[in-house]
């Protein structure tokens, strides 16, 4: 039987008219010995042939089949110039601190409310201002006797044992035996700090005759506060923790080539590691200033294939290195990322190169073209594959920024940003530890003072210090004697909860009647003739020291069901010049979980035989 003739064989494949069947042969030898030997060497018994069927099959058709040789590129980058915090003003940025200190850093608390604290740092300064006059002849002569002046006119106050606001000075035994030793014997540093911070001289109220000193004194004095201003870094004004948040926000911009001011914005950057993928292009708001971009890079560079441990070689003799096992990789069928992977790996893998590129620390760079020249001495242009808009499905783009509030023709940012940051950052002990989880048989937040500083600038663990000032107070406020006979029982409107567990509670926001927030409330103190208790840590007590002072709340996402957990901590790194940076940080990570405080109300409790001691 006769097959019918088709004419037009694209037509009638396209409207499948008849079944049709692809085969095709693959060469390849067939070795008829365990020795592979002679089988790798790949042997060609008639060159001529072999060459015909290449052409038979096309294979001299290539198409874009050179290797690169050279590559040009151009570079235009902004560098950062200016730093903003959130609600802040803007500073210049400065050249010799990485960005991850001006993003974290926080004012030392060198008082707790009116009472201080620090005292570590309070004597480090004064023992810096005298040896600063022993280094002096005339000043640190006896004559005068400036030393014994300065402890005089700044003196460390001693506590007051019977006073209940000086019970956390008081109730543990090492911070009272050292304020107990330094007072009047040592000078607090902070009071002068303060004094010439505040626009007085360090003069001021020193006996001398004729005033001769009085101009050495100020000099040093200015140096004083010069060291400590180098020693650790402190905002001027504002810095980026944004408490109802728990988190650090700050923006920083700089210029780029076409003169218009480009901002980043990090929103949510928790501290710690701060690289390219904390910020996102800001296109709201100016953070102000203008300063010239810097000039475009030029540069040829010589393309370098990219390489991996175990990737196909390009060669037929050569056997691949097997310390790399693909076979163990068993994606599923929506596993797109291992797919991809193992595609680019065992298929297109010797088509990559990589090109060297050196950019200065603290640039966002884009590129603006990039020619390739290849073996035949074709120039090719290459395009970023990234462009087009920002919520375009089909863009694909790695190491890239996106854009707050990016809109459908929003167009993408191909930028590349390198931060000014450290790749090591050495972290001090906590200096204050605070838990925030969820009590949902209480239906309340609990910030627990995990570790609460002392006033020897030490940390120590929440729980002990709560339990010694509780004990200070019951010392100074003895619970009177009962008074005539006791019933069995006795009912109790509400337990109590320790000291350093500080509530917050669900209240509405304003004008809102859907959207909770958390309120810090207070609990009243065990002895029941003080005020209610107030948290120790600066990141639970903001706004108690304000004046006047107001409410804190946090945002009821901020504190999910896994809980989250603060620290502060003294940090220390080096900068590209060798200079030593400190700062005081604070940082958040991830919780443990749920808890409970065991806080009851409306109980019948046993009502005890002897009062308690």
């Amino acid at each position: 039987m006769t097959e019918p003739r088709i004419d037009d064989l694209a037509q009638a494949l396209a409207d499948r008219a008849r079944p049709a069947v692809g085969i095709w042969n693959r060469l390849e030898g067939r070795p008829r010995t365990t020795d592979f030997e002679r089988a790798l060497r790949a042997e060609v018994r008639d060159p001529l042939w072999l060459l015909t069927r290449q052409w038979q099959l096309g294979e001299f058709r290539g198409s874009d089949a050179g290797s690169p040789v050279t590559a040009t590129y151009s570079i235009a980058g902004a560098r950062p110039s200016r730093f903003r915090p959130a609600g802040g003003a803007a500073e210049p940025l400065p050249p010799d601190r990485p960005l991850e200190a001006l993003a974290e850093r926080r004012a030392v608390p060198f008082t707790a409310g009116a009472d201080p604290i620090a005292f570590d740092l309070r004597l480090a300064i004064g023992r810096r201002w005298l040896k600063l006059l022993g280094r002096d002849p005339l000043l640190g002569s006896v004559a005068f006797d400036f030393r014994g002046q300065y402890v005089r006119l700044y003196p460390v106050a001693l506590p007051d044992p019977t006073r209940d606001g000086d019970a956390p000075r008081v109730a543990h035994p090492e911070v009272w035996a050292t304020l107990q030793a330094v007072a009047g014997r040592r000078m607090d540093g902070y009071l002068l700090y303060r004094h010439i911070k505040g626009g007085g001289r360090a003069s001021d109220g020193i006996s001398d005759l004729l005033h001769l000193h009085h101009p050495a004194l100020d000099a040093l004095g200015d140096g004083l506060v010069a060291w400590f201003d180098d020693l650790i870094d402190q905002p001027q004004a504002d810095d980026a923790w944004d408490p109802r948040r728990l988190e650090h926000r700050f923006s920083v911009a700089g210029t780029d080539p076409s003169g218009a001011e480009k901002v980043l914005t990090a929103q949510e950057y928790h501290g710690g590691e701060l690289d390219w993928h904390a910020f996102s292009i800001d296109p709201t708001g100016p953070v102000g200033g203008t300063e010239p971009p810097p000039p475009p890079i030029k540069r040829t560079v010589f393309p370098v294939p990219l390489r991996y441990a175990g990737m196909p070689l390009p060669r037929w003799w050569a056997i691949e290195d097997g310390g790399t096992n693909f076979a163990a990789v068993s994606p599923d069928s929506t596993d797109l990322a291992r797919l991809i992977f193992l595609e680019f790996a065992l298929v297109y893998s010797n088509d990559w190169f990589q090109l060297p590129c050196e950019l200065p620390v603290g640039t966002l760079a884009s590129i603006q073209g990039l020619a390739i020249t290849d073996v035949f001495e074709q120039r090719l242009w290459i395009t970023p594959a990234g462009t087009g808009r920002e919520e375009d499905w089909q863009r694909w783009s790695m190491f890239t920024l996106d854009t707050m509030g990016a809109g459908p023709a929003t167009a993408a940012d191909t930028g590349l940003l390198l931060p000014a940051s450290v790749p090591k950052i050495a972290d001090g002990p906590s200096l204050e530890e605070v838990s925030l989880i969820r009590d949902e048989n209480a239906n309340l937040v609990w910030g627990i003072e995990l570790t609460v500083p002392q006033a020897t600038g030490e940390g120590r663990r929440g729980s002990e210090a709560a339990s010694e000032i509780q004990a200070h107070h019951l010392r100074l406020h003895p619970p009177a004697p009962p008074d005539g006979p006791l019933a069995p029982i006795a009912y109790e409107a509400m337990n109590s909860v320790p000291e350093h567990w500080i509530p917050f509670i669900p209240v509405h926001v304003p004008g809102d009647n859907r959207t909770v927030q958390l309120q810090r409330a207070a609990m009243p103190d065990v002895v029941g003739v003080l005020p209610p208790v107030q948290p120790r840590t600066s990141l639970l007590r903001e706004g108690l020291d304000a004046t006047p002072p107001h409410a804190y709340f946090v945002n009821q996402e901020e504190v999910p069901q896994s809980g989250t957990r603060l620290t502060v901590a003294y940090h220390r790194t080096r900068w590209r010049d060798g200079r030593v940076c400190v700062w005081l940080g604070a940082r958040r990570g991830a919780g443990r979980g749920e808890g409970s405080s065991g806080l009851a109300f409306d109980l019948l409790v046993d009502t005890p035989t002897k009062a308690p001691h």
